[in-house]
């Protein structure tokens, strides 16, 4: 159900239809547990032979509705949620990749996954090679090897803000026979939907712009059922799985085995699952994505052509600028808007930055972005800290760079309160004890 809808009308009506007198709203079901009138009505759970819940780390009702949502707003065949954006990129992850297996990722990825990749997935013996986003097929299809299990990149880079060449990266994950895996969270369905640009599987942080609100971590992982799990790569996807008596995902769940093994196997070992109430809050954030999005993406593009002609700022990155280096890309990838992160240097390098941040009144400095309240942050000495200086450098992030999530107030407030940042907090003097 739902198909035939428009992104805006699947935002708010997705995911949960009631039946005759049952509740018109989507129910908090806060239950970890579910019953049963026979032990065999179970065991067909258990079996993978019959549909229902068995224990809420595996699935949930309400959690159930809002996988739903967001698999129909992506075009997918089912998704899993998790507890937090981090939780649906290891979880996409590790459903494929083992110890002695290769990823090929972008270099502009978020800090955080920066680290997991480079860091912890190491230690797990699962080998990364990060490269520029802006090489060619043939040389990323170059940095493939024969262990190579993924193609990893983000629809929009955090915080260089650099839109993916869907088309190369596509062409690279098909050559290598690899399925291409793309973090969507800063365009969100509602703006680019990457299964149309060759994607396979799509991962988000709900905790950003699906929430909106900063009130819920959350994250999730949407599988487009549109890759060849049989081709010798993936033996798990393949052959029996003697934790649920010799089930085959591919054989028996067809073109959701990859979710399908995401929910049953890793769910349960690793229980990184996403909370009821917090699905709950999440989908009532998601039945405004499309409203607030448009806004999110008119008051980053006003306040980047404002900041574009000050003679205060060194620069300004945003994909919807004309002058910017990403329009075209952004023109084909992004035709609804280019979102509501832009980033800028203030002349006078780190300490201006700093300067500015310090003076903001609307724009609150917090370790967070994408949500309705305008925030301002410094990459380079908070969210990308734990990187070096050259692994900063090829993430996009500059010792200026300020990173500015635009939120849906009214734009000239905000322009207003930029404004006197910049000028040193002068216009609020008199509000200083």
């Amino acid at each position: 159900m739902g198909e035939q809808w428009k992104q805006g009308t699947i935002c708010v009506q997705g995911g949960y239809t009631p039946k005759n007198g049952e509740p018109r709203v989507l129910p908090l079901y806060q239950s970890t547990t579910y019953k049963y009138d026979t032990p065999d009505d179970l065991a067909a759970l258990f079996n993978l032979q019959a549909e229902g819940y068995i224990y809420t780390r595996i699935g949930n009702p309400t959690i159930n509705a809002f996988e739903q949502k967001l698999s129909q707003l992506e075009g997918g065949v089912g998704a899993v949620a998790t507890a937090s954006g981090q939780a649906a990129i290891m979880l996409a992850i590790l459903n494929i990749c083992n110890a002695g297996d290769h990823l090929l990722c972008s270099s502009t990825v978020y800090g955080g996954t920066f680290n997991l990749f480079g860091v912890s997935l190491r230690k797990l013996g699962i080998e990364v090679t990060f490269f520029d986003p802006n090489l060619p097929a043939e040389e990323i299809v170059k940095l493939g090897k024969l262990n190579t299990k993924l193609v990893y990149g983000e629809t929009l880079g955090n915080p260089a803000m650099n839109v993916l060449h869907f088309e190369e990266f596509a062409k690279a994950s098909k050559e290598l026979d690899v399925p291409l895996v793309i973090d969507n969270t800063l365009a969100t369905p509602y703006l680019c939907q990457p299964f149309v640009y060759g994607a396979n599987i799509v991962v988000h942080s709900t905790t950003k712009y699906i929430d909106g609100h900063a009130s819920s971590l959350g994250g999730i992982v949407i599988d487009g059922g549109n890759f060849n799990w049989d081709n010798g790569k993936y033996p798990e996807l393949v052959e029996p799985d003697a934790t649920y008596h010799g089930v085959q995902y591919v054989k028996d769940f067809g073109a959701a085995a990859y979710i399908v093994k995401a929910r049953v196997q890793l769910l349960r070992d690793y229980g990184n699952c996403m909370s009821p109430f917090n699905a709950y809050i999440s989908n009532i954030g998601l039945e405004t994505l499309h409203l607030r999005m448009e806004r999110h993406s008119q008051n980053a593009l006003e306040i980047a052509k404002w900041l574009e002609k000050d003679e205060r700022i060194s620069w300004v990155h945003y994909p919807g600028l004309e002058s910017s280096t990403q329009h075209s890309l952004a023109e084909k990838y992004l035709k609804k808007g280019a979102s509501g992160v832009l980033t800028f240097g203030v002349k006078g390098g780190t300490a201006a930055a700093k300067e500015f941040i310090e003076q903001v009144k609307l724009a609150a400095l917090v370790t967070h972005v994408a949500d309705a309240r305008t925030s301002v942050i410094h990459p380079a000495s908070t969210t990308h800290r734990q990187l070096t200086e050259e692994q900063q450098r090829l993430a996009g992030v500059t010792p200026d760079l300020v990173r500015l999530s635009v939120g849906i107030e009214d734009v000239e407030d905000l322009i207003t309160d930029l404004n006197q940042a910049l000028s040193g907090g002068k216009k609020y003097a008199h509000h200083r004890g």
